[in-house]
């Protein structure tokens, strides 16, 4: 008996390790009390109720690690630089948002001036003339020379 309980202790901290290292075996690899059973190949209640001291030391080395394996912290802090990154794009495209609106409401104002101004109470024609270009006569051999 004695050493079933030495084997499921060593287990236990075997997988402690390996997760902590961020190099699981049997396991997704996170740090949860049920990822630990499943790596040291224990039921959960074995690590709640019959070994308790390793559990614990595992959640407080878990809460040094803040909740990340070592190995996976520089994905981490990348993973926080493109979220402030993101962000900043979010806030810079909020901030272009509201500077396009604006320069429509100041188009829009100095198209209705302009309007106003040369309108003077005439409406606009939609058709544009264009200047006469050298046309001076009718070509004496019709319109194809």
């Amino acid at each position: 008996m004695a050493t079933d309980h030495d084997d499921e202790r060593d287990a236990i901290t075997a997988a402690i390790q390996r997760l902590l290292d961020g190099r699981p075996t049997r396991s997704t690899g996170a740090l949860t009390t049920l990822q630990l059973a499943a790596e040291a190949g224990v039921k959960r209640w074995v690590l709640t109720h019959k070994h308790v001291d390793p559990k614990e030391e595992f959640v407080r080395r878990k809460s040094e690690a803040n909740g990340i394996p070592p190995a996976f912290q520089h994905l981490h802090a990348r993973a926080a630089d493109a979220e402030a990154a993101a962000q900043a794009l979010r806030e810079d495209n909020d901030r272009l948002r509201e500077r396009v609106a604006v320069y429509a409401q100041v188009i829009h104002e100095l198209r209705t001036e302009l309007d106003r101004r040369t309108d003077n109470n005439t409406q606009r024609s939609p058709v544009r003339i264009l200047p006469a270009r050298g046309i001076t006569e009718a070509s004496p051999k019709g319109p194809r020379g």
